[in-house]
């Protein structure tokens, strides 16, 4: 038999296999199963052919070859493309598997790209997806899928088991295994070690982790999603700072007013500096509340601004694979949420709040009735239920009247068009732009994708209108209602169109791919519309950056965020905050600072650099004299005229000093500047730091 041969045999025996071990089996009965169907197959004559060579490798020093870095292993190929949602759900599965046997245990996982979409042949996007999806083992792009048709694969995501000498030993399809994983990797390691065939040498591993901004602290990481709101004191912005796993609340300038969760990823409710996300997606907001896709944990959260706490409202915190759902609240499991937004839905005379759930993992679209509500056909939902309400859960690009017989594809990105009763989503595998009529349940396609449901591979980069339209893996969509268009960030295609839904004409607008055009983006993925000031907030996911474009002036930037915290492992008592007020005609202040240190035998170094740097807000236009300088001397910015609030970060890099050691230290210093009449023009302040 050849090896494609021996792959369809494996996928069969694979599934009675399963079926054998959900039966009454018990553990050492399931061991006995496996163990006799891999001495089977470990006889088998033929053996998988090596990697090509010269392909690009991922998290590793040097190319790796099955038989000679791998020789004398248990291999698992996990055949994946970034793009896909079930190809992402089996990341934790692979994660528990190495860590329950090392490189040197025995058993290494390779992740094999093999690329649906053009943009992910791109091995800079690959780069980005393994960082962002914080893979550790070994990946290689194989661009032309050579290994994929070496054996017949045929769907996303596949793992293959290899044994010592390269022999196929296992094949599972899909998402699931995680129990199955561990059975087969064990009883193949116990036998295999018994006939002293397993290896204990380690592999070259190169995480690709250095590649990310190097100061977490201060920046962003794989922004994903933004929104704007209007709080009493203006217009604010929502962000999603997925890589850092935590939502940041800032002004329009960027200042950030909130940050919400941390570095490490978790699920864990409470106030805002202890509360956990992993990998926060979509945002909306109703009153003072903020609801969160928490994207990797399963769950709906919700942030309230007054309380400064963060509850979760659905999800129980691991995947679900409910297709109907009904219960209340955390009791409802979800899988990889990915986009929200509100729905103000007419009843009774009155509205009442639905927020609508893109649950990207099963295909649909959910609600989480936030008050008693009587939803189509009359039926009526307790506060709090969370129920599908759009999708079979098939994968395809299925329109119909009846909203459960339709399907969809990874629905990533929402919108309400409360004028007109509907909801747009963006149907990222169909690359199709899609609407649900939001009092009948009807769906129906506005552009892109292709007429045959099942054809999921119709994508391109053409404007044009309704089918004619080609996107490529879109995952934002906002409703502009003072223009009554969409803009859609097209992910894979680098750009930003804009739709006209009546019409169903798709338009670029933004990013045209050339080096010379300021409008480059790399894989944007949300959208946030100031119509107030005719602004775009567009999330630049691979660029770790927020960019504003202006639509009226056709001018765009980086809107300069400033997190005014410090690195993980510094002392947080070395974070300082100060208000002052400065007149709204515009002025100048001069700061001083002068260290105190509660500890009698630490000094500053005298002969050691004591520095300074600050960081201002481009969008405010004040300057400062000098970006940096020595303590010595003031740190003097020039304010112009406005109103309002608006931050200065401070960085203090010192050095102190016992008799026997020298300790570098970094202090943060924001202050809070508020421009209000009757304040003075100049202001001189000397600030004491004290460290403990």
């Amino acid at each position: 038999m050849n090896v494609r041969d021996i792959v369809e045999e494996l996928i069969q025996i694979g599934i009675e296999i399963r079926r054998s071990l959900n039966s009454s089996l018990d553990r050492k009965e399931q061991e006995e199963l496996i163990l006799e169907h891999i001495k089977v197959f470990s006889n088998k004559e033929s053996r998988i052919a090596d990697f090509q060579t010269g392909l690009e490798w991922f998290n590793v020093a040097e190319e790796l070859s099955i038989h000679r870095h791998l020789s004398g292993k248990i291999i698992i190929l996990d055949f994946f493309t970034y793009c896909c949602i079930n190809c992402m759900h089996i990341l934790p599965d692979l994660d528990y598997l190495e860590k329950q046997f090392s490189i040197t245990d025995g058993l290494v996982i390779v992740g094999v790209h093999s690329a649906k979409f053009s943009n992910e042949r791109d091995s800079k996007r690959l780069s980005s997806a393994v960082q962002r999806y914080n893979i550790k083992h070994p990946v290689v792009n194989d661009l032309t899928l050579s290994t994929w048709c070496d054996l017949g694969i045929s769907c996303w995501p596949t793992l293959v088991m290899i044994g010592p000498n390269g022999e196929i030993l296992a094949v599972f399809v899909g998402e699931g295994h995680r129990d199955e994983l561990i059975l087969y990797a064990n009883v193949a390691l116990t036998y295999f070690k018994s006939l002293n065939k397993i290896s204990k040498h380690d592999v070259p591993l190169q995480l690709s982790q250095h590649l990310l901004p190097t100061v977490r602290s201060r920046t962003v990481s794989f922004p994903s999603k933004l929104e704007i709101f209007q709080d009493e004191y203006g217009e604010k912005l929502i962000l999603t700072d997925t890589g850092n796993n935590r939502v940041l609340i800032t002004d329009t300038s960027g200042n950030v007013k909130h940050v919400i969760g941390g570095f490490n990823s978790g699920f864990k409710d409470g106030d805002f500096e202890n509360a956990k996300f992993n990998t926060p997606q979509g945002v909306c907001a109703l009153d003072n509340f903020i609801y969160v896709a928490d994207n990797e944990n399963h769950a709906i959260r919700k942030i309230d601004l007054t309380k400064k706490l963060v509850t979760t409202v659905a999800g129980t915190g691991t995947q679900g694979h409910d297709y109907i759902g009904g219960k209340i609240g955390k009791d409802q499991a979800l899988s990889s949420p990915w986009d929200v937004a509100i729905y103000n839905h007419e009843q009774d005379n009155d509205t009442v709040p639905v927020l609508l759930i893109a649950v990207a993992g099963t295909h649909q679209i959910w609600a989480l009735f936030l008050q008693d509500t009587t939803w189509w056909k009359n039926k009526a939902y307790k506060a709090n239920t969370c129920v599908a309400i759009v999708g079979s859960g098939r994968e395809e690009n299925r329109n119909n009247t009846y909203p459960h017989a339709a399907g969809l594809a990874q629905p990533s990105g929402l919108t309400v068009v409360e004028g007109k009763k509907i909801a747009l989503f963006a149907d990222s595998e169909s690359s199709a732009i899609r609407c649900i009529d939001l009092q009948t349940g009807r769906v129906s396609g506005i552009c892109g994708g292709n007429r045959n449901p099942a054809d999921l591979h119709d994508f391109g980069d053409i404007d044009g209108v309704q089918y004619a339209a080609k996107l490529q893996h879109p995952l934002g969509i906002k409703w502009h209602s003072k223009e009554s268009i969409a803009y859609v960030a097209d992910t894979y295609n680098h750009k930003i169109k804009r739709i006209d839904i009546s019409t169903g004409y798709c338009k670029t607008m933004y990013g045209n791919g050339k080096p010379n055009d300021e409008f480059l983006f790399d894989e944007p993925s949300g959208i946030a519309i100031s119509s107030k000031n005719d602004l775009l907030y567009v999330a630049d996911t691979n660029n770790h950056a927020v960019k504003v474009i202006d639509t009226k002036r056709e001018t765009i930037i980086t809107l300069p965020i400033q997190i005014p915290t410090i690195e993980t492992g510094h002392d947080s008592n070395n974070i300082y905050t100060f208000d002052v007020t400065i007149n709204e005609s515009g002025g100048k202040l001069n700061i001083f600072f002068g260290i105190i240190f509660l500890e009698d035998d630490l000094k500053l170094n005298t002969n050691a650099p004591q520095k300074w740097t600050v960081h201002l807000s481009r969008n405010t236009g004040w300057s400062a004299v000098a970006t940096s300088g020595e303590l010595s001397s003031p740190v003097s910015i020039n304010i112009c005229k406005g109103d309002g609030t608006h931050q200065v970060l401070v960085t203090l890099d010192i050095i102190a000093c016992k008799i026997t050691e020298c300790v570098p230290k970094k202090l943060s210093v924001v202050y809070r500047v508020h421009q209000k009449a009757n304040a003075p023009n100049f202001v001189i302040e000397q600030k004491e730091l004290v460290i403990k």
